[in-house]
This record gives structure tokens, C-alpha cells and sequence, in this order.
């Protein structure tokens, strides 16, 4: 029996937008950033053009087939959680027949530009594809589903570096857990905002994990991202502007530790924190491509 979508007074296309998550551009930047790190890294600053355009279409296409899977997989979960009850799956603003022929076509964009790639580049991306699927099921029988998003997270950078090189070095494997590490913190904070509508469906995510220790998780998260991109830094030869950047986001990073040690925080400050984990990004890559010459 077909799904009805619930009368709504936005156009299709704008409804398709929210469900690929388009109108919220952090979380596409976020996932951007590391594979950008990695091909920035691996081709020494200065990476052929087309092959940035195709990593920046690819973690755009990836994202949008990512974000779809999740809201199919969470449909009758979404209406549950304050923050994600008018997602258009879950206000049945689009039917799941639309999302699935939506999601189909995301990882068909995904897919062209996996053809692009090198053989390595091209089976990485392949084998990202379950974890990016089986992620949304994790927070249903794993204690922390943010490892599993993080674990595909870092696929981005060994699908990036490859890429460009061929193979997969030390420094790659540093970048990757920097990645791993930083996507664990970051969501971790995001995950703090729904902590009460979690434990209330029975969800589990790594803020309910870590319950009160949390704060002290993601500041280990944050530590161990800022000594293995120092260790990358040091392998690959970046100069001072790169330590400089590092600098910054360490200090960006201490006061949102410090700032989550607080008594009472308000729900979009968790958001907030999450969204200048973007620029804290793009400051270090800034750093990473003038740190190559």
C-alpha cells in the first residue's frame, strides 16, 4: 500500500531541498572539509582543479544520499525529537516512495563520480557505502552510533588522499583518525541536544554514553585530533602557517570544553558549538594549503 504524503503547502523541489538537508549547509561543509584536508595534503597544496570539483560534488552527493538513508531509516522515530520532528519524512511531507527514488538518485550522483576516481579511490567508495547505510541502524544496538558516523566520516579522507597518490601512507592514517577523533567530538555536542528525547524512545547515542562525562570525552576527542593533525603537519613538512591554525582551533576548541563544563546550557548552544566546528575546519585547511608552500 503506497504512502500518502501529508498535504503541504511548499513546492516539491523545496520539500526535496530540507530532505537532502540543502538548506542546512553545515553538515555538507563538515563532511567536505576532511576529504579537502586530505587532497589538499596529498597532492602538496596544489591539487589538479577538476579533481577538487569532483571531490566537492562527491561529498555533496554522498552527504545528500546519507541524509536521506537516515531519515528513511528514523520516519517513525524523527516525529518523536523535538529537533527533528518536521523533517519531511517524518511530518509525511513527502512520502517514503519519494524518498527512496530521492535517495536512489543521490547515490547514482555519488556513484558517477566514484567512476572518476583511481581503482583504490573507486573500491573505498564502494566500501563506504554499507557503513553510510547501516549507520541510522547503529544508534538501535550500538552504545556510541557516533563511531560508526565517524568511521565513515574518515572515508572521506582515504578516499581523497588515494585519489591523488594512488595508496594510502602514514600520514594518511593520521589524517583519517584526526577525522575519526573530531567527528566523534563534534557530534557528540550535537548529539547533546536530544539527550531527553533519546533516552525517553530508548536511542542510544554517545552523549547518553558518556552521560556527565561527556564534556571530558569530547575534550579527549578534541586533544587527540589536535596531536595526530600535529603529527600529520610534521610528516608531511607543513610550515609555520599550518601551526599557526592549529593554534587557533586548539584554543576554539578549549573554549567549547569549557564552555560544555558549565551547569546549564541552553539546547542551541549545542548547535552553535556545532556549527563553529565548520569555520574551526576551514581555518585548519586554510592552514594546510598556505602551509605547503
Amino acid at each position: 500500500m503506497l504512502e500518502t504524503p501529508k498535504t503541504n503547502q511548499e513546492p516539491l523541489w523545496l520539500v526535496i531541498i530540507q530532505l537532502l538537508r540543502w538548506n542546512k549547509p553545515e553538515g555538507r561543509l563538515i563532511l567536505m572539509i576532511p576529504a579537502l584536508w586530505a587532497v589538499f595534503l596529498a597532492a602538496a597544496g596544489k591539487p589538479p582543479l577538476p579533481l577538487v570539483g569532483v571531490i566537492i560534488f562527491g561529498s555533496i552527493a554522498t552527504s545528500a544520499a546519507g541524509c536521506v538513508v537516515n531519515d528513511l531509516w528514523d520516519r517513525d522515530i524523527d516525529p518523536q525529537v523535538e529537533r527533528t520532528s518536521n523533517r519531511p519524512l517524518a511530518s509525511r511531507a513527502l512520502s517514503v516512495q519519494v524518498g527512496i527514488v530521492v535517495g536512489i538518485v543521490a547515490l547514482a550522483c555519488a556513484a558517477v563520480v566514484a567512476f572518476y576516481l583511481n581503482p583504490l579511490s573507486f573500491w573505498l567508495s564502494v566500501a563506504a557505502v554499507p557503513v553510510i547505510v547501516l549507520y541510522p541502524g547503529a544508534k538501535r544496538v550500538f552504545p556510541i552510533p557516533q563511531l560508526v558516523l565517524s568511521i565513515a566520516w574518515g572515508f572521506a579522507v582515504l578516499i581523497s588522499w588515494s585519489a591523488v597518490t594512488g595508496n594510502i601512507t602514514a600520514p594518511t592514517w593520521l589524517l583519517w583518525g584526526a577525522t575519526v577523533l573530531w567527528t566523534l567530538g563534534f557530534d557528540t555536542i550535537y548529539a547533546m541536544s536530544d539527550r531527553i528525547d533519546d533516552q525517553r524512545i530508548g536511542i542510544n547515542s554517545s552523549a547518553l554514553f558518556f552521560g556527565k562525562y561527556a564534556p571530558i570525552a569530547i575534550g579527549i576527542f578534541f586533544i587527540g585530533t589536535v596531536i595526530l593533525l600535529g603529527g600529520v603537519g610534521f610528516l608531511v613538512n607543513l610550515n609555520i602557517s599550518f601551526w599557526i591554525s592549529l593554534i587557533l582551533a586548539t584554543i576554539a576548541w578549549i573554549w567549547q570544553i569549557i564552555r560544555l563544563q558549565q551547569p546549564e546550557i541552553p539546547n542551541p548552544a549545542y548547535g552553535e558549538m556545532f556549527r563553529q566546528n565548520v569555520w574551526i575546519g576551514f581555518l585548519i585547511l586554510a592552514g594546510m594549503i598556505v602551509g605547503s608552500f
